[in-house]
């Protein structure tokens, strides 16, 4: 596909195939008419990884993780009314897309869901292969510390904690985290002292309220100093603290006024771009008040499907706005428990059944397995 159409069909491009672009490409290959409409999705990696997985999948080859939660595109579109593209993208013009290869992709209407940047032990390369012996690191390296400092106490640290529990429970887990309590303020007191109970239930050690100072650049061995005074050694000291960054470096070549200084993307309560109606933002991505989560995302991309065949028919008076539900968090500790919040009422919490019934056993990989199209 070059920036000139070979057809009269209008071009709608999706950039990202994580929760939100795969819950916006897969239904509007539904809904568009393949003989009017070119759906397009762009990813750099051939599959989708799955983020609740991650964790457990670079701990150990336990469930088959590496094979199950790494979800090919091939399936995607219904009737191949769709085609992917396995690039990146390195600019935006008015009307086109350049890619890393430099190919040309033109566009009439553009979705931007290009997700965040993760961090290790979660920072997925983007060839199969390179992935594979990538878990075989991870693998080798969490196996053979006898220690593990992970310098972060949000859900990436405390679902860490809990995986490597479940494997080597004699070993030494600590947490380190900048907050008073565990997570952060979007959640009550309560929620997140019982989740530091639930941990320290199980032999993890939390410092709250200090820092790492001079955090390794890399994961490995380390005797480090918080500002609190402590000094504290790990055979393996992580950062745990979530992603580093949103992926839009290649937004400003097209608008310099499309993102806010940390990277978001700026848009309307439609998720268009604020000065571009024929692009629509979604999931981690966006400047929105709230958590960044895949139902957030999927919400988004629910809207977004929705504003597009709008936007298409031409009755721009008819699209949706968006508005935050009710926060909520699914927090696992290791298959068997975990702990959930949901924020209702007084602020709702449910335990270690709940928690593995809908999340901790499955790390809900059979349901992102079925928005790819696959069973």
């Amino acid at each position: 596909m070059s920036a000139k159409k070979n057809d009269d069909r209008k071009s709608v491009v999706v950039v990202g195939g994580g929760a939100a672009g795969v819950n916006i490409a897969r239904p509007l290959s539904f809904k568009l008419d393949a003989t009017k409409y070119a759906l397009v999705l762009i990813n750099p990696r051939p599959f989708r990884v799955l983020l609740p997985a991650t964790l457990r999948m670079v701990v150990s080859d336990a469930d088959n993780l590496g094979t199950t939660a790494l979800v090919p595109y091939d399936k995607i579109f219904h009737a191949e009314n769709g085609t992917f593209l396995q690039d990146s993208v390195r600019s935006i013009q008015e009307k086109s897309l350049t890619l890393g290869s430099g190919q040309e992709v033109p566009y009439d209407i553009l979705i931007l869901a290009s997700g965040l940047s993760w961090t290790d032990p979660i920072a997925f390369p983007d060839s199969a292969e390179d992935t594979k012996a990538y878990l075989v690191r991870n693998h080798e390296k969490f196996a053979q510390a006898g220690s593990y400092l992970l310098a972060g106490g949000g859900a990436v640290g405390c679902e860490l904690a809990g995986e490597l529990k479940d494997i080597w429970p004699e070993k030494e887990v600590t947490i380190m985290h900048k907050q008073r309590l565990l997570f952060n303020d979007t959640y009550t007191d309560r929620y997140r002292r019982s989740a530091a109970n639930h941990l320290t239930a199980r032999g993890v050690t939390l410092h709250l309220d200090d820092t790492v100072e001079g955090l390794p650049a890399e994961a490995g061995p380390a005797t480090v100093l918080t500002k609190g005074g402590l000094k504290l050694s790990a055979d393996l000291v992580l950062k745990t603290t979530g992603p580093t960054h949103p992926n839009t470096d290649f937004i400003p070549s097209f608008d310099a006024d499309a993102l806010t200084p940390a990277g978001f993307v700026k848009v309307k309560p439609t998720l268009q771009l604020l000065n571009h109606p024929n692009i629509f933002a979604a999931g981690d991505i966006i400047e929105w008040n709230e958590q960044k989560q895949a139902i957030k995302a999927g919400a988004h991309a629910k809207l977004v499907v929705q504003n597009v065949l709008g936007y298409i028919s031409g009755n721009g008076s008819s699209l949706k706005t968006y508005k935050t539900g009710f926060e909520a968090i699914l927090v696992t500790n290791g298959k068997r428990g975990g702990i959930s919040y949901f924020g209702v009422l007084w602020g709702l919490i449910f335990g270690g059944w709940f928690t593995a019934l809908l999340k901790s056993k499955s790390l809900l990989v059979p349901m992102f397995r079925k928005e790819s199209g696959l069973v």
